[in-house]
């Protein structure tokens, strides 16, 4: 069988999941291509109308996450938690639902800092689909707090709701030991200094890779943190996502040659 495996989102032209789902069908050893498609919130119920047709999983992104959590048929506990999906699958005419961006955030860290940071104190920027994600792996991690920081309001109070230890506000006198950046790019203000509590010991992660360091990304690297861009995380969720699709075991480090 050659599995036909996409992406869809919007932007999408600068995309790196086709290199990672052919490295992975690869070293699977399985036959199958990836390919890349434009699709916005206003055309995703004319195109997933017939996406079974051509596709037998794909993977999703920003500002569809939402929308294809409404339209699958059957939700993974993951995706249900975090009220995201970054992973469809089409089988036996139903559409499947799944979220791996928590995951691969995770085990990313673990691969890049050695620790999934239990009893830490972090500062997530942002309160989309990919910060509900992180959050709630970052929790399961046990980690000791977390402060959300978003432009919406009602954004913001839905990612903490679910958790004691999550808020919407800063936690003033606490260092800030992971500092996470799941804003898309083209929304960022411009910022000047790093937030309050960060120290030489902050680990400082933006979730976007392009460009692979970002003006955030630079000015915390300055202060002297240890950082990572996004391409570990999308290494480590395509992976997860290609285990979800497949039934495997595949590790994210393997599939970072891709898009290194």
């Amino acid at each position: 069988m050659s599995w036909r495996l996409g992406v869809i989102g919007s932007p999408i032209a600068h995309s790196l999941s086709p290199q990672l789902h052919q490295a992975g069908l690869k070293k699977l050893g399985l036959e199958g291509s990836s390919s890349r498609h434009e699709v916005t919130v206003e055309n995703f119920s004319a195109f997933i109308a017939t996406a079974g047709e051509s596709f037998d999983a794909l993977s999703v992104t920003a500002p569809l996450k939402n929308v294809a959590l409404d339209r699958a048929n059957d939700l993974s506990p993951v995706a249900t938690a975090v009220q995201a999906v970054n992973s469809l699958r089409f089988s036996e005419g139903k559409l499947f639902g799944h979220n791996t961006d928590g995951e691969g955030f995770v085990s990313a860290l673990r691969s890049r800092f050695g620790s999934g940071f239990a009893d830490a104190h972090v500062v997530i920027l942002g309160a989309g689909g990919s910060a509900r994600s992180i959050i709630a792996s970052l929790v399961g991690e046990g980690v000791a707090s977390i402060a959300v920081h978003g432009r919406s309001e009602e954004n913001v109070q839905r990612a903490c709701a679910p958790y004691a230890n999550v808020f919407g506000h800063s936690l003033v006198y606490r260092p800030v030991d992971l500092i996470v950046n799941t804003i898309p790019g083209a929304s960022r203000d411009l910022e000047k200094a790093v937030l309050q509590g960060v120290s030489t010991s902050t680990a400082a992660v933006d979730i976007t890779y392009e460009p692979k360091v970002s003006q955030w990304l630079a000015l915390y690297e300055d202060q002297g943190c240890e950082v990572d861009n996004g391409l570990r995380m999308l290494a480590h969720q395509a992976a997860a996502q290609l285990n979800w699709w497949f039934d495997e075991t595949l590790d994210g480090d393997s599939l970072m040659e891709a898009v290194a």
